[in-house]
């Protein structure tokens, strides 16, 4: 018995409808889309003459090197306990407790180095306390 031979038929995808729909959808977008512009007021300022003031605002710096001896403001102190640090702070700060405060230390300090820095300035009550980091491969 002889059976007949089913014809396979291609697989096709059809991509005109796809299309289509991508078309209608960028068409919708585009007109649904507002573009907002702004006004903008023209303004001549007033001249004046006269230097502008600049302010230069006294920072606290705390330097820590890579054996965790510090340096407060360029002054090396004799050694790196937490009292030393704090009388040293109290001596530059006086009663400003607003001054900004910078910590920058070496990136092989030790932690408890950096963490004392960190808890003297704030049990003295600094709340502008930054840490000094560089971008990578900045050197």
């Amino acid at each position: 018995m002889k059976f007949p031979r089913q014809r396979v038929e291609e697989v096709n995808v059809n991509l005109t409808p796809l299309i289509d729909v991508v078309f209608l959808l960028l068409i919708f977008f585009m007109v649904s889309t507002t573009f907002t512009k702004e006004t903008h007021l023209d303004v001549d300022l007033p001249e004046a003459s006269g230097k502008p003031v600049v302010k230069e605002i006294e920072v606290l710096e705390i330097l820590i090197t890579d054996e965790g001896h510090y340096s407060v403001n360029g002054k090396a102190l004799v050694n790196t306990q937490a009292k030393t640090l704090r009388r040293a702070l109290q001596e530059l700060a006086g009663d400003d407790r607003e001054m900004p405060l910078v910590i920058t230390a070496d990136a092989k300090t030790p932690h408890q180095a950096v963490v004392t820095a960190m808890n003297v300035s704030g049990l003295l009550g600094f709340s502008k306390l930054s840490i000094t980091t560089q971008e990578p491969g900045a050197q």
